[in-house]
């Protein structure tokens, strides 16, 4: 079921791709779906799903903490901006 779900999502990284009406929402979305990717892999085929809950919580945590340094540090640099 896991697999199913990640070739959706791959499914649908490509189709975005290809669209020229969501140039603008392109790298978001693509940021949005690996992330998602990588907490499912990590969740699921990393076993993080059958450990304690805290374990997730830990982790997903630090990717949440990790993404907003990120976007911190674009935003600083001024990536988002005309």
């Amino acid at each position: 079921r896991v697999a199913a779900i990640l070739a959706l999502i791959t499914l649908l990284e490509v189709w975005i791709y290809y669209i020229d009406a969501l140039e603008d929402v392109l790298v978001p979305s693509l940021l949005l779906f690996s992330a998602l990717k990588f907490s499912l892999v990590v969740l699921y085929f990393m076993h993080l799903r059958f450990d304690s809950r805290s374990f997730a919580t830990l982790f997903l945590t630090g990717l949440s903490l990790a993404l907003t340094v990120f976007v911190i540090v674009l935003l600083t640099f001024g990536v988002f901006t005309e």
